[in-house]
């Protein structure tokens, strides 16, 4: 039998982070899988989390409930066939609507195999400032299937982040388990906590897949080509994202200064530089940074705005800081 925990939330909410956390922290002697959904084409989740004593499986490009959960039930299918994991993580996209993945993964068709725990929801309650988010669909719906919501990023709450908090709580939390947390940490043994296969989630009134998934892989290179891009655009979101190959190594400090700089909501990246791996993680002006000596296979990052942006500008900027 597989333990399964859904861990959502909005996009920039803290789930990568939160994620590496966990796995940081699996007990000794089991067997973790993790699959991980993208808005973006390009799949830096995968680079993000590979090699953190998990088996990982990507389903890139647009929101793995859609297309009635036929890219889901491959990945999840695969997983459970190949590694009979003890306990499963799914991390949907932050544009991901929670009912379907819920219902799927409920049914009787898995009931002998499958084993639902409790659902995570991350919120940023700086979230709560923004109108539009707060009347994004999947937003409340996220937080309408949270078994336990988890209130991230606390080192960077400020006392109308705490009162917005206070009040939301008072309005909406119900019988819901309430948890802060700063930098990811999230106590492990929330994961072992019973769903609630009876908690009220609406259905999707306006989520439909304005895209695909072009596979179950992340994007790679085809032939001799050193780079190349992937758009994708969605319930009210567009994302770009680039692919380097391995013989392309970019300038530390401009790269870090271009991703500071650009004029979009979301930045997530995995870089080669002459500093070995640099990661990035940019949600509005937090940045994260991670420096490993260790060599990525290729160079990816990706850009999310909540509308259409000049992206040829921002690839101008990206080209000119290889240094090879």
């Amino acid at each position: 039998m597989t333990h399964v925990n859904l861990i959502t939330g909005f996009l920039g909410s803290g789930k990568t982070t939160a994620l590496l956390h966990l796995l940081a922290n699996k007990p000794a002697g089991e067997n973790w899988a993790v699959l991980v959904n993208e808005f973006g084409e390009i799949g830096i989740d995968g680079a993000l989390l590979a090699d953190r004593g998990a088996t990982l499986k990507e389903i890139p490009g647009g929101c793995m409930c859609c297309v009635n959960g036929l890219p889901l039930q491959v990945g999840l299918n695969m997983l459970l066939k190949q590694t009979k994991p003890d306990r499963l993580l799914i991390e949907p996209t932050g544009l991901g609507h929670p009912r379907q993945l819920l219902d799927m993964l409920r049914a009787a068709v898995y009931q002998p195999w499958l084993q639902v725990d409790a659902t995570l929801t991350l919120l940023d309650p700086r979230h709560l400032a923004d109108e539009r988010i707060m009347q994004n669909e999947n937003f409340r719906d996220q937080l309408s299937a949270a078994d336990i919501v988890v209130a991230t990023k606390s080192d960077r709450w400020h006392a109308e982040d705490r009162q917005r908090l206070a009040a939301w709580k008072q309005q909406n939390l119900g019988d819901r388990q309430w948890v802060e947390a700063a930098w990811g940490q999230i106590d492990p043994a929330l994961l072992r906590q019973q769903g609630l296969a009876d908690r009220a989630v609406p259905q999707a009134q306006h989520h439909h897949p304005e895209s695909r998934p072009q596979g179950l892989a992340a994007l790679k290179l085809d032939g001799q080509a050193r780079w190349r891009r992937a758009l994708n655009d969605g319930q009210g979101y567009a994302s770009c994202g680039w692919i380097f190959d391995a013989d392309t190594v970019f300038d530390t400090l401009p790269a870090l200064e271009w991703a500071r700089l650009a004029p979009v909501d979301r930045v997530k990246g995995v870089l080669r530089t002459p500093d070995g791996l640099v990661t990035i993680n940019r949600q509005g002006e937090d940045l994260f940074i991670e420096t490993r000596p260790t060599t990525p296979p290729d160079s990816r990052i990706e850009l999310i705005h909540h509308h259409p942006v000049d992206w040829n500008i921002l690839q101008s900027g990206l080209l000119k800081i290889r240094l090879k």
